[in-house]
């Protein structure tokens, strides 16, 4: 005869991989929803609906792998099988909750997605714009309305004053683009312009920056504009993008 402990610990320990194993397949989906799209697989409207669905799927994991860790805490004393669920349980969680982050910032910064530090008169993409001729966001700068939204939403944003002449900041500025990763399109001394265009992680979004060097009183203002491809809304990627270059350009 067996006791009704005999044979509990293996279904525990089953129920206990197989939530574990839902939840990182539903990862991974979540990842490829994005890389996907990066890749060319796919269409990044096609990338936003997998990781809305990756994320139903994942409170059905996370509920799963909440029954394993409590089926495995009451029928065996062994740990193996609770703490293999409540990995699994935190990896589903954090699925969720990374669009919902997205979503809850999306609603706190404007739907806007072209910022510079000069709204009256921003810098100009020139070597950029045949790049983006195909892109669903123009190059012309969209308006007060849009600088409206812009001061209101980030009013640090702002140009950056630098205590040596233009030819200096030039090479240091050039210097910080190259440092953050952006694909120098144009470098032009003369006219104190460097175009640059960078890739987010994920969805491999096309972002196009422009920064502007001019002489101030003895030292030279820097200004720096930046402007998604697509999208209505870059959900806050511009402004940080701006405020990461210009802290590096300080040091």
């Amino acid at each position: 005869m067996t006791t009704p402990t005999d044979h509990p610990p293996a279904r525990t320990s089953r129920l206990a991989v197989g939530a574990t194993t839902f939840a990182v397949l539903v990862a991974l989906l979540a990842a490829m929803a994005g890389f996907g799209s990066r890749w060319g697989l796919w269409h990044f409207s096609t990338g936003f609906d997998l990781l809305r669905w990756s994320a139903y799927l994942a409170i059905a994991a996370a509920l799963l792998c909440g029954v394993a860790v409590a089926r495995a805490l009451w029928r065996t004393p062994r740990l193996r099988g609770w703490v293999m669920a409540l990995g699994g349980a935190a990896l589903a969680l954090a699925v969720v909750i990374i669009p919902w982050q997205w979503q809850q910032t999306a609603r706190e910064v404007p739907p806007i997605h072209d910022i510079t530090t000069d709204t009256e008169d921003p810098p100009e993409f020139v070597a950029v714009a045949p790049l983006r001729a195909d892109a669903r966001n123009p190059v012309e700068y969209p308006g007060q309305e849009v600088a409206a939204l812009q001061r209101e939403a980030y009013p640090h944003i702002a140009p950056l004053m630098v205590e040596a002449p233009p030819a200096e900041v030039f090479e240091q500025a050039l210097r910080a683009a190259q440092r953050m990763g952006w694909e120098v399109v144009d470098a032009a001394p003369e006219e104190g312009r460097i175009e640059a265009t960078d890739r987010t992680f994920w969805f491999g979004f096309y972002d196009d920056v422009v920064i502007r060097l001019r002489p101030e009183g003895e030292g030279t203002r820097v200004d720096v504009r930046s402007k998604s491809r697509v999208g209505g809304s870059d959900v806050g990627t511009n402004a940080r993008r701006i405020e990461q270059y210009l802290r590096r350009l300080r040091r």
